[in-house]
């Protein structure tokens, strides 16, 4: 179980703590404090055997960030951060990567934006239904989703309504938000998920709720009074829709949101997933268009643990939201590092099939189609799947397939009666070695 840090209690810790910040010895050992915003757990086992302990270090390093604090207050609760100069490079990056800006426009190519965008959505509904528990693996779970298929269990509808939520997201990006638009996001994020289907939507109304650490079992949070939910999340609608002042630079500000609903645990269930959309729907409004692209949930849920200690540090270190908004900045630092390599790798792969086919009159959007076949020969595609991998309409999707048929590469099958299915033709390879010579 996380220990929870020490107090500073007494005249004497306080004036041991003083004369410690400007001890030159101690100062490389709270230079790292301070630039790695390091929890009790850490730093407890950094002094040096000697002249100082890890206790009084803390109270050190604590004396100084509580100079530097920022605070804010939503209902009877207060919470504060710190902007460190960490913080301020990895905001600095994102601003130039992830904002509306020529150079973050040049990263994805025009002719497949939507595409990607269409996968991007689907890692991140998959990601963030999966730390919450969704048991499938990313193959099945696109596959589902490419299919529009109905969901076979619980863990499959999570997916689903993680990524109709997103799209819903989307068309409502720019809306303000309120606690009614709150309601329908978790409505649809846990449709035909929760033991008690009447909680989809609904606000709780009992304290009967806590957060268990998954590891150890033991209580990680216990959430506000529901008597105090009206408050506090008509204190967030505010904190949301209006810049308000002192100014609060528009990624933090996502992230406190991010924490905030999770931290009031308004709904029985779906907490999580709720939160994170919030996080996505507030940098979408802020102009941050590039955060549809990265798959935040895909990182966090790699470190997944790191993510629930970064809860877990703040609420018990005086609400400081510093360790929150540190890890979320790395992650979102992370997760467009991850983007630029797929983007490259899919660029080249795209490039060299589609110059080989534009000698045999194939356009690009056919080439992507081959592509699938050649990636996974025993496919078989309909419309409706090749519209949702491409993002283009039925009308073109069929136009593509039926070409594609009328050049010998596939064979058109019928599944039913108003239904069909392209599989690979007898002569795929043949006319692909053809294409390729």
């Amino acid at each position: 179980m996380l220990a929870r840090p020490p107090i500073l209690t007494t005249k004497k810790e306080s004036i041991e703590a003083i004369m410690l910040g400007s001890n030159e010895e101690a100062k490389p050992y709270l230079d790292k404090i301070h630039a790695e915003y390091y929890y009790w757990d850490k730093v407890k086992y950094l002094a040096p055997d000697g002249t100082f302990n890890g206790k009084m270090l803390w109270f050190a390093a604590k004396m100084h960030r509580r100079l530097n604090y920022r605070y804010i207050k939503f209902g009877n609760y207060t919470f504060c951060y710190t902007i460190t100069d960490t913080i301020l490079e990895l905001l600095h990056e994102l601003d130039m990567n992830i904002g509306g800006n020529l150079s973050s426009e040049s990263i994805i190519p025009e002719q497949n934006k939507n595409q990607y965008l269409v996968s991007s959505i689907m890692e991140e509904a998959i990601a963030s239904s999966q730390m919450e528990g969704a048991s499938t693996t990313r193959k099945v779970a696109k596959e589902m989703l490419r299919k529009n298929e109905k969901p076979k269990n619980k863990g499959q509808q999570m997916i689903a309504n993680n990524y109709q939520t997103i799209h819903y997201i989307k068309d409502h990006a720019y809306d303000d938000f309120s606690i009614e638009r709150l309601q329908e996001i978790h409505r649809l994020m846990t449709k035909n998920t929760l033991d008690n289907p009447q909680e989809e939507g609904l606000l709780r109304t009992n304290d009967n709720i806590m957060v268990v650490d998954g590891v150890t079992g033991s209580v990680a949070h216990v959430p506000p009074a529901f008597a105090e939910l009206d408050r506090l999340l008509h204190d967030l609608e505010t904190f949301f829709n209006k810049p308000g002042a002192p100014f609060i630079h528009p990624v933090i500000k996502g992230i406190i949101i991010h924490f905030l609903l999770a931290y009031i645990h308004p709904f029985s269930d779906g907490n999580g997933r709720t939160s994170r959309s919030l996080f996505y729907w507030y940098l979408i409004k802020q102009g941050y268009w590039m955060i549809e692209y990265l798959s935040v949930s895909r990182i966090i849920y790699k470190s997944k643990q790191q993510y629930e200690k970064a809860f877990l540090y703040t609420e018990y270190d005086e609400n400081d939201l510093t360790y929150f908004i540190l890890y979320n900045l790395r992650t979102m630092k992370n997760a467009f590092q991850e983007l630029k390599k797929y983007l490259k790798r899919k660029t080249e792969e795209t490039k060299n099939v589609s110059l080989v086919m534009q000698r045999q009159g194939i356009g690009l959007r056919e080439s992507q189609v081959l592509k699938i076949f050649m990636d996974t020969p025993q496919t078989m595609l309909t419309i409706k799947e090749v519209e949702n991998q491409l993002a283009v309409s039925n009308h073109m999707a069929r136009i593509y397939l039926t070409h594609l048929v009328g050049l010998g590469f596939l064979d058109e099958i019928a599944i039913n009666k108003r239904k069909s299915g392209f599989v690979k033709s007898s002569r795929f390879e043949e006319l692909l070695n053809v294409a390729f010579t």
